[in-house]
């Protein structure tokens, strides 16, 4: 019995040191390494100081607030769609924050986990105006810039078999270069996720010469990866995700949080950390979700600076609008 009381023992340890073991390494080096992309207007892509902008930027430095008290605190890793899992199942990232797909294949088969959708997507297509292309059928016959190791490469074999196309891929390894090969006139098309399109269209050098198709072929919901086996972690990552949007949901800003976290709701007074203990719960400070909201906004403020009205982008919420406002975005209570 002794023997058995033991082995139980040591089998908690082992498990609670392994699921702790992301958050004791980020504490320790005083930094979060998010693995983000080589460049998506809008997502990540580093500014004039070489400091990246995005909302999956706004993510990692929310994480780093949460975790570390300083938004500050992250080192942000550009990766390519052909490194980028591997780089998280090596432990050279913490998180993966650069608008992954997520799909059956990735969720059960590379030892990976996959975090909350923050921002739903689909694959579309950019082509120039003067083309005389309106929906994907009139693309039969034309070529095709896509990404290599991408969903989108799979999703466009697919699509044309599947509506009896002939289009003729042409692969390229990093999407700026894919970017620039379309906008030099190498391909009549491009593919990828239509927000990323919306992105590179705004920044080519003609934009007014291009759009992108209002038709998309398929669902590419995106959000953050981490390791299978720490609990502990993924959890943190997933419920910065849902306190981002709880407090759109509840009013709760950059600039009011603090007069908010004074005030007499309860909802509010859980996610700001003044009642409950929710942030020691995962082995955070409890006012983690205030200080990380301080920092980058509630959702709502992250999508309108980095790709809604407030942006080059300018994209409609749509399925990213909250689920009182006929969209998708919805936080699992914080209770």
């Amino acid at each position: 019995m002794k023997r058995l009381l033991l082995a139980a023992t040591l089998l908690a340890a082992t498990v609670t040191a392994a699921s702790a073991a992301t958050l004791d390494t980020v504490r320790q080096r005083g930094q979060l390494a998010c693995g983000v992309s080589t460049g998506f207007a809008g997502f990540s892509q580093p500014d004039a100081q070489g400091n990246f902008r995005g909302l999956d930027a706004d993510y990692c430095r929310a994480i780093a607030a949460a975790v570390l008290g300083d938004a500050s605190k992250v080192r942000f890793v550009a990766l390519t769609a052909q490194n980028r899992f591997t780089a998280l199942q090596s432990g050279e990232i913490d998180v993966l924050m650069r608008n992954s797909t997520q799909t059956f294949l990735r969720g059960v088969s590379i030892g990976l986990r996959q975090g909350p959708v923050n921002f739903y997507d689909g694959q579309g297509f950019a082509v120039r105006r003067d083309s005389g292309v309106a929906k994907v059928a009139d693309l039969n016959g034309a070529t095709v810039c896509v990404a290599q190791g991408t969903t989108h490469e799979v999703t466009l074999g697919d699509i044309a078999r599947a509506r009896n196309l002939r289009l003729q891929p042409v692969v390229f390894e990093r999407p700026d270069t894919m970017y620039q090969a379309f906008f030099a006139g190498r391909c009549d098309a491009m593919t990828q996720d239509a927000s990323a399109l919306a992105g590179a269209v705004s920044a080519a050098p003609n934009p007014a010469d291009y759009q992108v198709l209002a038709e998309t072929i398929s669902k590419e919901p995106l959000g953050p990866f981490t390791r299978n086996g720490d609990d502990q972690w993924s959890n943190i990552v997933t419920w910065v995700h849902f306190g981002l949007i709880e407090a759109e949901e509840l009013g709760v800003t950059a600039a009011n949080a603090d007069e908010q976290s004074r005030g007499q709701n309860p909802n509010v007074q859980r996610l700001l950390g003044t009642s409950g203990e929710f942030g020691s719960r995962l082995g955070l400070d409890n006012r983690w979700m205030l200080v990380a909201i301080k920092a980058v906004g509630n959702y709502g403020e992250i999508f309108e600076r980095n790709v809604g009205a407030r942006s080059p982008l300018r994209l409609p919420r749509g399925l990213n609008g909250l689920w009182n406002a006929g969209g998708l975005m919805y936080a699992i209570p914080f209770r």
